[in-house]
């Protein structure tokens, strides 16, 4: 199976990621509250619920992108926030933007994120291993948006990171990019890797448990927390 060209060396710290009593607020809305969650090394976490219950906003409090109203998150027996440029250099966060420029080509683009993570990293094998070996100097304006979201998820290989979270990651792919995801998401987990999904396509993580926000969503005209 190809893997990422720094992954056979490449160990990923011990510990549980987890997050305890956690609630969110966009606002004056209270989106989600009372919500718990252990991700153990190797452990993959499948986040569900209809539009607005929160599976986007509970990944940016993942990824350290906004705090959460009430509650913790932690890495092993550290808070996250005692550290939170730490935190952000262990993840990898894709939303539903690709983030790219039009006038930079594919690997131009793989490039600059590598080097933003500060490693060196085989840019060309990452691409084709998302199936872009023929379009690493086409200008990202030209890709189509399949293409594009390959592009995004191609970072995941070539700069290793022990916790990917990733929102709608289906978006815009075909069965073959899906399938060369899902791969690359299981070897990840082989190495002890974690990984968090929104989805609201079926998509198969073997025992990842879901995480329903549907479970978590405050009752009508609730809008004050117990701290």
């Amino acid at each position: 199976m190809p893997s990422s060209p720094d992954s056979a060396s490449h160990a990923y710290p011990a510990g549980d990621f987890t997050g305890r009593g956690l609630a969110c607020r966009r606002g004056e809305r209270l989106i989600f509250r009372g919500l718990d969650f252990t991700l153990p090394p190797g452990g993959a976490l499948v986040l569900i619920g209809p539009n607005g219950s929160g599976k986007s906003s509970l990944l940016r409090l993942m990824a350290g992108l906004t705090p959460p109203a009430v509650g913790a998150l932690a890495w092993g027996d550290k808070d996250v926030g005692e550290d939170p440029a730490a935190h952000r250099a262990r993840l990898h966060f894709i939303g539903h933007s690709d983030a790219l420029k039009p006038v930079l080509t594919a690997q131009e683009t793989l490039a600059f994120w590598t080097a933003m993570r500060g490693v060196a990293a085989d840019n060309e094998a990452a691409l084709a291993q998302f199936g872009l070996g023929q379009a690493i100097d086409l200008p990202c304006r030209y890709l189509s948006a399949g293409q594009r979201r390959r592009l995004a998820l191609a970072r995941l290989v070539a700069a290793p990171a022990p916790l990917w979270l990733l929102d709608e990651p289906l978006t815009s792919l075909d069965s073959e990019a899906a399938a060369q995801l899902m791969a690359a998401i299981a070897f990840h987990r082989r190495k002890g890797g974690r990984v968090v999904i929104s989805t609201h396509a079926p998509i198969e993580l073997g025992d990842a448990p879901r995480l329903s926000l549907v479970d978590f969503q405050p009752a009508p005209g609730e809008t004050e927390l117990m701290a």
